[in-house]
This record gives C-alpha cells, sequence and structure tokens, in this order.
C-alpha cells in the first residue's frame, strides 16, 4: 500500500453539496483478487463496523449520499471516476484501491473495464441516492450535516486512517 493515502477536496458546485471533508483514496491498499478480493473487502470492512454491503460497480452518472458515508473497494479491472461533480477530479481506480467518500461527494463513472467494487457504510447506515437535482437541498445538507464521523477507518481500524484524517 502506499504510505500515505491521497486526500482529494471538493467544493459545493451549486448541485453537489460535496464536504468539507476529503475523500481517502488508498492505492494498492490490498492484493487480494477477484471474489477472493470481493470476500476479503467484505470481511475487512465488516471487522470495522462498515456493512450493509454490496458487489457491483460505479453508477454512470453523477450521484451522492446524504445519509451515509461509503467506502468502495476496487476487487477486478480500473475506471475512470468524476469526483466532486463537474467542477470536480477526473481520478483512475483499480484493483487494489479503497476510496473512503463522504457523505455529499459526487462521484460517476465515466468508463471501466472489468470493473468489480464492494461497497459499504460505517453502522450499516441505509443510503439514499441524490443527482444534484433541484428539491434534493437542503434536506440533503441537513442530512451531510448531522452524521458522525465513523468510530473505523474501513480498511485501517479505529486508530488510523480516517480517524485521524476527519478528526
Amino acid at each position: 500500500m502506499t504510505k500515505e493515502p491521497q486526500k482529494l477536496f471538493f467544493k459545493d458546485d451549486g448541485k453537489i453539496p460535496n464536504n468539507k471533508l476529503p475523500l481517502i483514496l488508498y492505492k494498492n491498499a490490498f492484493s487480494e483478487r477477484g471474489s477472493s478480493g470481493a470476500s476479503w473487502l467484505e470481511d475487512r470492512f465488516l471487522r470495522n463496523n462498515w456493512s450493509n454491503s454490496w458487489r457491483n460497480g460505479i453508477y454512470s452518472f453523477h450521484h451522492y449520499h446524504s445519509t451515509s458515508h461509503e467506502v468502495l473497494g476496487v476487487y477486478s479491472g480500473k475506471a475512470l471516476v468524476h469526483l466532486g461533480g463537474e467542477s470536480g477530479e477526473k481520478v483512475e481506480i483499480e484493483a487494489g484501491d479503497i476510496v473512503i467518500i463522504p457523505a455529499g461527494v459526487g462521484h460517476k463513472n465515466l468508463g471501466s473495464e472489468n470493473l468489480g467494487v464492494v461497497g459499504a457504510y460505517p453502522d450499516g447506515r441505509s443510503w439514499d441516492l441524490n443527482k444534484g437535482l433541484p428539491g434534493e437541498r437542503p434536506k440533503a445538507d441537513t442530512n451531510i450535516a448531522a452524521l458522525p464521523i465513523p468510530d473505523a477507518d474501513p480498511l485501517l481500524g479505529a486508530d488510523d486512517g480516517l480517524r485521524t484524517i476527519w478528526m
């Protein structure tokens, strides 16, 4: 794993609220691939109290969640993702990467090859789906502001990662 995770900050663009907390990107964080990689991610996330997990890809439209933070672990393939909405940043993610997305931060799949992702949420929270449409705010902003910092980083646990970066 790259020692220091990347921290990406995104400002409210009027449609996508984003968050004052940075998105955290761990490059090459784990070595398992395929279905064993997916199982490894599910186990690791669950051990750190990130559950309500699923396996799939990333939506091909800008969206964000206001009721939960989200972690995405890439167990196969690669993708170019647009983070932070239209005025955000395009980042390539690939098998072995883990992305922690604060509530409100937009994300969109711009194109992928053989992408396999495990997603999960702190405390098994339920998530909503917002697209930056009129009428979503200010409710989404209220939801985001009310969310606690998770008790553990989905990869590194209670004493490192987002627990030091987001505090």
